[in-house]
């Protein structure tokens, strides 16, 4: 999740000090005028749904490789879970270095280590069996790697785009379609091939995406480096409680985690797998991304004056998954699709909606720092569930697990509702519109 709403007056009065760019896609004229397919726009597009094709590829590639050589549903996520904590624990401190250095060298950084981690993985299938060990430090060093990529996300987009709702929602529809096309990709690569193929395939996506972050043509970026790491650490902190739908948010995405996004993997898997053949999961994750394409488009042309209130609106599509997942043995594929894909639209649009709140509410400088303590608060349940779901299901069973995870979904979209703070912020205006219309 990267969704979040703050007072108007905190992220859309001025850049502070510390770091903020020069210039940038909305520099020229205002949000509305500018076109959004710049060169920068389009580098920035394609760096992205290279590496979302990878990060949607990776874990079903994983899952259904690990299963099928007979780790289990607690091995798999033993593996997801390292992953996830280490990217948890580490991301505060990548946001910290994005802002005082910039993002785009870090995320370049980074998509190489993620290349070199997924290309050895692909080797080790390729020459045997490799260990379960192997696979949790590697999994492990890959969390770690995308912590310093992942806050630099959000603060490129103002720099790439003028207007961040156009920006996010067809960013969204990147994240759609390789959600879509990544994970059937994945699951016919293992069960046609065999998982080489798939981790090969995998480590190319995060290349793609190095060298057309490597392409962009930024302006300069100024950066102030008096302050120290805790100091810089301090500052994100205070600007994220600050926000009391910020917090908000993650405290709901807490639950989530734990309940729903932490298990549907292993158990997902476990369970469609079961039911449909080893492509099945693939397949389902692939139509989660077909809804999240649908969702990303609507998201173009709807804009809530309330945006997480309309998002958290849209929240009450995302429990069909978890549904489906745990309904799997008795549905026929076709159904199962469909659930996953009524899923992905509802989270799409929730997805833009957050997506853009944070960036037009949070000030530039800031705006990476802030983005670390969002994504380490909305993700640092998920290990918790990724590492609890096995053994849970070997008391409670898959399709309970699964059921109670579409039960708790619901009522955490009904918390967005009911929080007053998430219910009534207002939609901001970009940053770039409002430096704009400053200067005239």
């Amino acid at each position: 999740m990267t969704d979040s709403p703050a007072p108007a007056s905190g992220a859309a009065s001025g850049t502070g000090s510390g770091t903020a760019p020069a210039s940038g896609a909305g520099a020229a004229s205002g949000a509305g005028a500018a076109p959004l397919w710049t060169r920068n726009f389009t580098l920035y597009f394609t760096a992205r749904i290279a590496s979302l094709l990878g990060d949607a590829m990776l874990p079903v590639a994983l899952s259904v490789a690990m299963l099928a050589l007979g780790y289990g549903v607690s091995a798999v996520g033993y593996a997801l879970g390292a992953w996830m904590g280490a990217f948890a624990l580490f991301v505060v401190f990548g946001g910290v270095l994005a802002d005082q250095v910039h993002p785009r060298p870090l995320m370049i950084a980074a998509d190489a280590v993620r290349c070199a981690l997924i290309g050895a993985t692909a080797v080790a299938f390729a020459t045997g069996r490799p260990g379960l060990w192997f696979l949790i430090g590697v999994t492990a060093l890959g969390g770690l790697a995308t912590a310093m990529f992942q806050p630099g996300v959000n603060g490129l987009v103002p720099q790439v785009a003028a207007d961040p709702q156009k920006a996010n929602g067809v960013l969204r529809v990147a994240q759609g379609i390789s959600t879509m096309a990544g994970p059937a990709l994945a699951g016919l690569l293992v069960a046609a091939a065999s998982p080489a193929w798939a981790f090969a395939a995998t480590s190319g996506t995060f290349a793609a995406s190095g060298l057309s972050l490597l392409a962009l043509r930024l302006g300069a970026y100024e950066v102030d480096r008096s302050a120290s790491t805790l100091e810089n650490l301090k500052t994100g902190w205070h600007e994220f409680r600050s926000r009391s739908w910020l917090w908000a948010v993650v405290l709901i995405w807490w639950v989530l985690g734990v309940f729903v996004w932490g298990p549907i993997v292993p158990l997902g898997a476990a369970s469609v797998t079961g039911a449909h053949g080893s492509a099945a999961f693939g397949y389902a994750e692939g139509a989660f991304g077909a809804g999240c394409v649908i969702g990303g488009l609507v998201a173009i042309r709807i804009r809530p004056v309330r945006p997480l209130f309309g998002g958290a609106v849209a929240m009450f599509l995302f429990p069909m998954m978890p549904l489906a997942a745990g309904l799997a043995p008795d549905l026929g594929l076709p159904v199962l699709l469909l659930g996953y894909a009524v899923s992905g639209t509802g989270w799409a649009f929730w997805g833009v909606q957050w997506a853009t709140t944070v960036q037009t509410q949070i000030p530039e400088d800031r705006l990476n720092r802030v983005s670390a303590y969002e994504i380490a608060g909305s993700i640092l349940a998920v290990p918790l569930g990724q590492v609890i779901a096995g053994p849970a299901s070997s008391v409670a069973g898959i399709r309970e697990l699964l059921l109670l995870a579409a039960l708790i979904s619901t009522g955490c979209a009904a918390a967005l509702i009911v929080t007053t703070p998430v219910r009534r912020l207002r939609r901001a205006a970009p940053a770039a519109a409002a430096r704009d219309a400053a200067s005239v």
